[in-house]
C-alpha cells in the first residue's frame, strides 16, 4: 500500500487507513482470507488527480490480489452468483 500511495498510512482496528489523492479515505482490511476495501471519494479533485488515484488504486488492487481487473470482476460475479 505504501509503494502505490506515498502518504501517511495509519492502523486502526488491524485495518490500514490513509487519504491520498482523489480519495478522502481509503481502508482496507482482510475479512474471512479476503480483501476488503472501502473508499470515499474526494468530488473535487482535478481531473488530473482522479486519473492518477485511479491507476494508483489498479495497480494496488492488482499487487494486493494477484488478479487483473478482468480476473477480479470475474471472481466477483461468480461469487454473487454462488457458483
Amino acid at each position: 500500500m505504501a509503494r502505490n500511495f506515498p502518504a501517511g498510512i495509519k492502523e486502526e482496528n488491524g485495518k490500514l487507513d490513509i487519504s491520498y489523492g482523489a480519495l478522502t479515505r481509503l481502508v482496507v482490511g482482510i475479512n474471512n482470507k479476503k480483501l476488503c476495501v472501502e473508499t470515499e471519494a474526494n468530488k473535487g479533485a482535478t481531473d488530473d488527480v482522479i486519473m492518477d488515484t485511479n491507476k494508483r488504486y489498479r495497480v494496488f488492487l492488482e499487487e494486493a490480489t494477484g488478479y487483473s481487473a478482468k480476473e477480479r470482476l470475474k471472481k466477483a460475479k461468480k461469487e454473487v452468483q454462488g457458483d
